[in-house]
């Protein structure tokens, strides 16, 4: 949905156990922020405090809490409050003896504290008793008292720029600079328990960041997560996720990523990151020079970069480092920082964030192909003709080559049938006959048998997740199998020309080849003829880092003559280099070919009709039981004989316009539609049991935020229908204040005589006793 219309509706409470939950629209019409808007809030008055850079920010109840930094001339240890309902500014209350003035600091919010650990202190004026802590203070809010911890036993190696967050009642520490070198060491403490704290360093395991200090780190779906920071030489834009449980660390690869989807942002130091719902938000740092404003999202669950695009009236910030982020309920708030010129700032945005539950359109079809409920189709595979099981409205959206398969195998079908058939009526002509599949009860057609020789099961397995999830499992790191195995399937989307498979196993080869795989890779390439990785496979041994190291291996002694010959002419005289400025065929994903599918690409396939008010809309019942529960059950279990299904939504017919919104979201996840659309559907995600209530939640945000004169008498009809009572009272509302446009309006020749009657009954009820005093005296 476009930013310029979306906006932020409050949470849609969804409980599938409760009928009560639809039986009425509750809406609450009133000012709601845009989505993805960014707005320029009051910014700090001198007075109050100044400008700064290198400080930290913490959300406590409605509050956002700034604490130290630097203003370009001293450091600071001031504490000020922005109370965001009345967006003003002041300074916090404390008492007791606060930390010495400092920045690059860490502070987190446990409970009804707040706790500053570590940052760089000392005279930055007179560059004299500069230096790196690791005390330990906390806050009270409720008090605005200042204590120190005094920990006994080991601590950490004093600190600044590092990353601190709160998980299961403790503090955890990592990297940052020690004065000297950067680090990339963990530590935790306690924060139930002051008495008896101590701080314990946490070993480690798995892919571990390298040393590095100005990074944000954020928690999310019980993991934290660091992005970028600053490296020295080995300075990446990688994404790293720590999880607590095991304390085992892993990089997220971006090699998944299809070239012209978007990238992760730019490496960068001095950025902020927040965690909102199932997603990261990056804004801002320092990026090889340059100072951008743009905000990327990752979504945790999809593992996918994004760049917001920011609604049309936003009042962007612009670009800084060293500023600081927090999060109050669904929005994101931004102060200070550093700008251009090395100027500090006093400014303060908010950025809202969109909170619709996510899309589950890719993992609907997953479940679909894992279960294998509803298999109209039987692959058989290779020499050793191993079957597999499928979905042929799936298999027929994704790929035109298997889709002629099919098409060739159920004309052999047919045909056979008929011949069948003419035996028959030879044979004996009042005998049993074979009943033509199109009347055959739903459920008791064999399965399609189609023979695909070039295929063999397990990469074609692979193949078969990828059209049903756009995406295939990342080859186990150091596994030569697992990549050999991406191979085959590379091999199989070459023949199947499925565009978006070839480039992502393109993507994943290339990013698994190491020292000890990249021989085998390369012999398995030049078997294949899949010249693309074998080029890739021998620059990568003709590197100089990597060429000793790969030619004193076992493996090599063993390499086909040719490809020696190969490798050794290579290193002596590599090929130039040949640019190409074709564009690469990304392919179409699933939502583009399930769309393509839905508005008549798959008609041939239909297996089901849907009967909305008697009015046939053929369908694909593979689809609608992978997207609906209530589908599911039905095919599975009393399945109509005549394979038709009168459509309603509990009591009500919705609209066929409204039925036609909800059969794109059911196909390929679509949750644009006109406002009256969205009346008929609220109720749909119950009723059809839809995976979650995303639907629903889009219907809400579409009613409160887009009635308009334009559509109110539409609006008003199906909220008469659906007997969406506060509805039907807004809209009569909007009516009678801008009559004289609404009277114009074609559409209200067209209404019920009821409605008219209640048209007019509004009017009279909003004509004063004055005015009607006033017509009357005309008279």
């Amino acid at each position: 949905m476009s930013c310029k219309s979306t906006k932020v509706a409050p949470s849609v409470d969804f409980d599938h156990s409760c009928s009560d939950s639809v039986e009425y629209l509750t809406l609450n019409f009133g000012p709601f922020e845009t989505v993805h808007r960014w707005r320029r809030l009051p910014p700090c008055d001198e007075f109050v405090g100044a400008r700064r850079s290198k400080h930290t920010v913490v959300a406590y109840r409605d509050a956002i809490y700034v604490f130290g930094g630097d203003n370009g001339k001293n450091m600071l240890n001031d504490l000020l409050r922005f109370d965001v309902k009345d967006c003003s500014w002041c300074r916090a209350f404390t008492t007791g003896t606060p930390p010495a003035p400092r920045y690059h600091h860490s502070a987190v919010v446990y409970g009804s504290s707040m706790f500053v650990f570590g940052g760089y202190t000392g005279d930055i004026y007179s560059n004299s008793n500069l230096k790196n802590k690791n005390d330990l203070f906390e806050y009270k809010f409720a008090t605005g008292q200042w204590t120190e911890w005094k920990v006994e036993g080991s601590l950490p190696v004093a600190r600044s720029a590092h990353g601190a967050t709160v998980y299961s009642d403790k503090l955890w520490i990592f990297a940052g600079y020690d004065g000297n070198a950067r680090l990339n060491d963990m530590w935790t403490i306690s924060l139930q328990d002051r008495e008896h704290a101590c701080w314990e360093e946490i070993d480690q395991s798995g892919e571990i960041p390298p040393s590095c200090c100005n990074f944000p780190v954020a928690v999310c779906r019980d993991k934290m997560f660091v992005f970028s920071g600053q490296s020295g030489a080995k300075i990446t834009n990688n994404l790293f996720q720590f999880e607590f449980r095991g304390h085992m660390w892993t990089r997220i690869p971006t090699e998944h990523l299809l070239r012209g989807s978007p990238p992760p942002p730019q490496r960068r130091y001095g950025h902020t990151m927040v965690a909102f719902d199932r997603h990261l938000y990056v804004f801002g740092g320092a990026a090889d020079n340059t100072l951008p404003n743009e905000l990327h999202c990752y979504d945790v669950d999809s593992q996918t970069w994004e760049v917001i695009q920011p609604s049309l009236d936003s009042e962007m910030p612009s670009g800084r480092l060293f500023h600081a982020a927090a999060v109050i309920q669904d929005a994101m708030y931004i102060f200070g920082g550093t700008v251009d010129n090395n100027v500090r700032s006093g400014e303060m945005y908010r950025f809202q964030f969109s909170c619709y539950p996510k899309c589950t359109l890719h993992e609907d079809y997953g479940k679909l192909w894992e279960n294998r409920q509803f298999c109209d189709v039987e692959f058989i595979l290779g020499e050793r003709e191993e079957r597999v099981l499928g979905h042929i409205a799936i298999v027929t959206a994704r790929c035109q080559w298997l889709r002629k398969k099919i098409l060739q195998a159920r004309d052999r079908q047919r045909q056979t049938k008929q011949e069948s058939i003419e035996e028959n009526d030879e044979g004996a002509a009042g005998g049993p006959r074979d009943i033509p599949a199109g009347n055959r009860p739903s459920g008791t057609q064999p399965l399609l048998e189609v023979s695909i020789r070039e295929a063999e099961a397990q990469p074609f397995e692979v193949l078969m997740q990828f059209l049903y999830t756009d995406k295939i499992q990342y080859p186990r790191r150091g596994h030569v199998q697992d990549v050999l195995l991406i191979m085959d399937v590379y091999k199989l989307a070459l023949s199947f020309k499925l565009s978006r498979l070839e480039q992502l196993c393109v993507q994943y080869i290339e990013a698994s080849v190491d020292l000890q795989n990249v021989l085998s890779v390369c012999e398995n390439a030049n078997k294949l003829q899949l010249d693309q990785l074998k080029e890739h496979c021998l620059n990568f041994v003709v590197k100089e880092s990597h060429f000793n190291q790969v030619i004193m291996t076992k493996e090599f002694e063993h390499l086909s003559t040719p490809l020696i010959v190969e490798i050794v002419r290579r290193k002596q005289q590599p090929p130039p280099r040949l640019y190409s400025d074709q564009p690469v065929d990304i392919g179409t994903s699933l939502v583009q070919d399930m769309k393509a599918y839905l508005e008549g690409g798959g008609l041939e396939f239909c297996d089901i009709i849907l009967l909305l008010d008697g009015h046939p809309r053929p369908a694909h019942k593979a689809i609608l039981a992978a997207r609906s529960s209530y589908f599911e059950a039905m095919f599975r279990s009393f399945m109509p004989e005549d394979g038709q299904v009168n459509i309603s939504i509990g009591e009500m017919v919705p609209s066929k316009q409204a039925f036609e919104s909800m059969l794109r979201y059911i196909y390929y996840g679509d949750v644009n539609m006109p406002p009256e659309d969205s009346l008929y559907l609220f109720a749909a995600p119950y009723y059809y049991g839809f995976s979650n209530n995303r639907l629903q939640a889009y219907c809400k945000q579409n009613l409160e935020m887009n009635v308009t004169v334009e559509n109110v008498l539409q609006i008003l009809e199906a909220a008469d229908k659906t007997q969406a009572l506060d509805m039907k009272k807004h809209c009569l509302h909007i009516i009678v204040h801008q009559f004289i446009k609404v009277s114009k309006l074609p559409n209200l020749r067209s209404l019920s005589q009821l409605l008219l009657l209640d048209i007019i009954e509004s009017l009279a009820t909003h004509i004063s006793d004055k005015q009607c005093a006033e017509m009357g005296s005309d008279i």
